[in-house]
């Protein structure tokens, strides 16, 4: 849920006109709403702003409305192209919660840590049903998917219990020692690493993986990659240079990530990735891994970027709280749900926020709020020229009007399915 009755209690009383649509799976009952005296209907016909999460289906789609989500768009996403066309054709405006951004294109509405805090449950628990398939028994097998939890706080609970039986049982001989890595230093990562942290453990920097002791089992691993310990000049000469890599990308980069990776038996990948960039892991680095006749040290990929065929190649697809992961079978090149299987469980859930949902939902609504009422009072029937927006807002906006705005018009040839 976009906003939560706190707020939108104070927005009413501030002018705005809002009305919640009715949903019985909403973590918040639409009789809260109601408590707070917020109107709450079946449709939203009436209403010229429609404010949601995730995509609408485009048959869901209304004309001439404005609407305010996450699109999945801004890289020509072939999955979400219907429902662009389908904005378009209806002659609708869109704005996207991902490209609101300040001057430094720093997002400024976003689910903040709660991705990676859900992400890190998430995999710890896709850790113990790996194990106990594979027939070994560890602390891990206590805690639950995210989703299966009143609050963070319950799932804290259980990690904690998980930390102390580490330090008094130690870890199973099998996983030690038990290295985690993490792809990402951001937000997400952040969030990530917070859940993590709970458990007893060492930071180690990327080069100490190869001096690790084979005998600690009662503390974990981890270790933080930036892009110069997963990416080199492909001379593999000319020292890293972030500037440069971000400016060049894979015309002047190869990944070398793939090397650390024998020694990690559980990866969080928290990066952002498009097709600029060398991906972390191929299709064929997962054939080079899995198919040499040995068990590999790494159990659990926790794909919280979530993008597939992005920069873990091996996220075919993404998946959703009722069905979390798969394992990718790299000889074979096929998914299996679950956690049983030659190859890395994938955890690829794209809506984690939504397994800890009123955490994330009053978080993301603190951040919102204040961007309403600029957009309630826009003339949008104007042209987007002369359309009266904060500038973080214009810089959102893809479609106006049902035409793709002077930013956007990269993405003609991906509506048009060329």
């Amino acid at each position: 849920m976009p906003l939560v009755p706190r707020d939108i209690a104070e927005l009413r009383r501030r002018g705005l006109d809002i009305v919640v649509q009715s949903a019985p799976q909403r973590a918040i009952a639409d009789a809260e709403f109601a408590a707070a005296g917020i109107p709450v209907a079946s449709r939203l016909s009436d209403c010229g702003l429609i404010v949601g999460i995730k995509e609408i289906p485009p048959e869901r789609l209304e004309a001439k409305k404005v609407y305010l989500f996450f699109a999945h768009v801004i890289k020509g996403q072939s999955y979400n192209m219907p429902m662009l066309r389908r904005l378009m054709d209806l002659g609708a405006t869109l704005i996207d919660y991902e490209r609101v951004v300040d001057e430094q294109n720093r997002r400024l509405i976003f689910f903040g840590s709660h991705a990676g805090l859900a992400g890190m449950v998430n995999t710890l628990w896709a850790l113990g049903r790996r194990l106990a398939w594979e027939g070994i028994s560890s602390p891990f097998a206590r805690i639950r998917q995210a989703i299966r939890y009143t609050n963070l706080e319950a799932a804290r609970s259980d990690i904690r219990a998980a930390a102390a039986e580490i330090r008094q049982q130690g870890l199973p001989r099998e996983l030690i020692p038990l290295v985690v890595g993490f792809t990402g230093y951001g937000n997400v990562s952040s969030g990530a690493q917070e859940i993590f942290d709970l458990l007893p453990h060492e930071s180690i920097s990327p080069a100490d993986l190869v001096l690790l002791p084979p005998d600690e089992a009662r503390r974990l691993y981890k270790v933080v990659f930036k892009e110069a310990d997963c990416f080199e000049a492909g001379d593999g000469v000319t020292p890293f240079s972030l500037e440069d890599y971000l400016r060049h990308g894979k015309q002047r980069y190869a990944a070398v990530f793939g090397r650390h990776l024998e020694r990690l038996g559980v990866w969080v990948n928290c990066v952002y990735w498009d097709d600029r960039y060398p991906r972390l892991l191929t299709l064929e680095d997962c054939r080079r891994m899995w198919t040499t006749g040995r068990r590999q040290r790494l159990k659990v990929i926790g794909d919280i970027s979530c993008d597939p065929n992005g920069s873990v190649q091996c996220t075919v697809r993404t998946t959703d709280p009722g069905n979390p992961v798969y394992v990718y079978d790299p000889e074979q090149q096929s998914v299996v749900d679950g956690v049983a299987g030659d190859g890395p469980v994938i955890m690829a859930v794209d809506i984690l926020p939504t397994e800890i949902p009123r955490e994330a939902s009053n978080y993301f609504s603190e951040v919102l709020k204040d961007f309403l009422p600029a957009l309630a009072a826009a003339d949008f029937p104007v042209t987007f020229e002369d359309l009266v927006l904060p500038d973080a807002l214009r810089r959102a906006t893809i479609v106006h009007r049902g035409h793709l705005t002077p930013d956007y018009r990269y993405l003609e040839p991906h509506v048009a399915g060329k």
